[in-house]
């Protein structure tokens, strides 16, 4: 028996066309093209049919065709709206979309992957993807008291979401800011909710209970909860004169710096870095720079103290350092950080979903039985 290390860190597990992370270079791809190339040139349309389909488009009748074959699903179905107020009062949004994308997928009798052909994995895989931006914003508002609203049509992926959420169309630019996080998290190598997804996508499950079961392992702090961690710390060290006060009693303290490390990169996250460029555009009013400053402030003095106190393994802040600052910029509800996370990651599910369906081979590792030596008489009851 080959013993794994814990995690199974560094255990190649499959073979993948979707993407790929260089944690050594900082660098990481979709079928070949960098990631974050893709969030400054591409409109997220573009990418998530590259990541579904395999090829982006290549004229701008391809890139219609394609917004077109989405944007007309995104709408929630009636059987399910009728029902989101229930769940709405008992979840959070993530946790309520669990639940609401369940019921969708069932709505739409999707059966096992098994026993379907690609053609019908990759419609449900859209529809998955289109609703759910959906889903979670109706729960959101639901959830505040205030009605559902309902996408638009002349609205892209990253302005529809917010204009579902906060009932006011974006600028421009906060738009275009949420894109680009957006599909910068949209894949991110075999992370745990990416490898939960196919470990039940190899059962022959259908693509509703895959992509539910990702939600799931995303929705651990470790994984996609951090964002509003990490702008919570800002908010407890307050001001530029506290950072070192508060922040090494936790670093002695061996207290884990939400929103710095990575379990991947060596260097700086390239993630991290294009959405602190992207959060300096947003400081467009005294407020917004300050707190801008103020984060590039705590960034530099993080790193710094880190060095000094665990040397040996240079720390650098992660993508969600900077996503919530984003996303806050752009008004963006603190409990909605995460569910925007799986909003986007839920293209970078499906696509690994379609993948291991088309050649698959149920995942199934052994344990290594560490408990008291077999076999052991049965005891008596007195």
């Amino acid at each position: 028996m080959i013993i794994a290390p814990p995690g199974l860190k560094g255990v190649v597990v499959a073979d993948t066309a979707v993407g790929d992370v260089r944690g050594a270079e900082g660098f990481y791809h979709y079928r070949q093209y960098s990631a974050i190339e893709l969030a400054e040139q591409r409109p997220l349309e573009d990418v998530w049919r590259l990541m579904t389909d395999g090829e982006m488009p290549r004229t701008l009748a391809e890139r219609e065709a394609f917004a077109a074959e989405v944007a007309v699903i995104r709408a929630i179905p009636s059987e399910i709206l009728d029902v989101l107020p229930a769940i709405a009062a008992v979840s959070e949004p993530l946790d309520g979309l669990r639940t609401a994308l369940s019921l969708a997928a069932a709505g739409r009798g999707m059966q096992p992957n098994i026993d379907i052909d690609q053609r019908v994995r990759r419609n449900d895989a859209l529809f998955l993807c289109a609703v759910t931006p959906t889903l979670l914003c109706a729960v959101y508002r639901l959830r505040s008291g205030a009605r559902p609203i309902a996408p638009r049509l002349d609205l892209g992926y990253a302005a529809n979401y917010l204009w579902m959420m906060n009932g006011v169309v974006p600028t421009d630019a906060h738009a275009s800011a949420i894109e680009r996080y957006l599909i910068s998290t949209m894949d991110h190598g075999f992370n745990a909710s990416t490898f939960t997804a196919r470990v039940v996508a190899s059962t022959g499950a259908d693509l509703g209970a895959c992509v539910v079961a990702a939600i799931g392992a995303l929705s651990g702090p470790l994984h996609g909860g951090a964002p509003s961690r990490a702008l919570a710390l800002l908010d407890e060290i307050g001001t530029p004169e506290r950072i070192d006060a508060v922040v090494r009693p936790m670093i002695e303290r061996g207290n884990k710096i939400m929103g710095f490390g990575h379990a991947v990169y060596r260097t700086d996250d390239p993630r991290s870095v294009m959405l602190r460029d992207v959060a300096r555009g947003l400081g467009v009013d005294e407020r917004s720079e300050r707190l801008v400053e103020f984060a590039q402030a705590v960034e530099h003095a993080v790193v710094r103290l880190l060095g000094e106190l665990k040397p040996g393994r240079p720390i650098y802040a992660n993508v969600e350092f900077y996503a919530g600052l984003v996303m806050a910029l752009c008004g963006v509800p603190r409990s909605m950080f995460t569910p925007t996370f799986a909003s986007s990651r839920v293209i970078g599910w499906c696509a690994n979903v379609l993948e291991q369906a088309a050649d698959n081979k149920i995942i199934r590792p052994s344990a290594r039985y560490v408990g008291p030596p077999p076999p052991q008489p049965c005891p008596p009851l007195h």
